[in-house]
């Protein structure tokens, strides 16, 4: 599976507030809170569910990536989504290992496990907070 994903009984912005707890603490910055249901609606257009995709980066882990394999910046920063489906707030993320195969750079592969573990750390960790 490309993706991991939880659900919580956390409303979409209280999943949020406790995701963006979560990855200070792991260094990683939010760089863009993108709430697409807000966006959609400015433009006129209905969206009945709540979704936020966070843009997150944990700038040092970047800088080392890139300095290895530049073409690691087609996947940053790394996406995590926030969002209702059927009644449920679900949490997820792609899982950086499978992107990061595309490269076809298997010096990468360390780095990819690491901060996939890292982000999915924060997942958790907001879905028990």
């Amino acid at each position: 599976m490309f993706h991991y994903t939880v659900e919580t009984n956390k409303s979409v912005n209280e999943a949020v507030s406790a995701l963006e707890t979560a990855l200070q603490e792991e260094k990683f910055g939010v760089l863009w809170d993108f709430d697409i249901k807000e966006t959609l609606e400015n433009k006129g257009f209905d969206y009945d569910r709540d979704y936020r995709v966070l843009e997150v980066c944990n700038p040092k882990a970047a800088k080392d990536a890139l300095t290895q394999n530049h073409m690691i910046g087609y996947f940053l920063p790394c996406k995590i989504v926030v969002y209702t489906d059927q009644g449920k707030t679900k949490i997820g993320m792609p899982k950086l290992t499978t992107l990061i195969a595309l490269i076809e750079d298997d010096s990468l592969d360390t780095f990819a496990e690491d901060i996939e573990a890292r982000l999915i750390s924060c997942i958790d960790q907001s879905v028990n907070e």
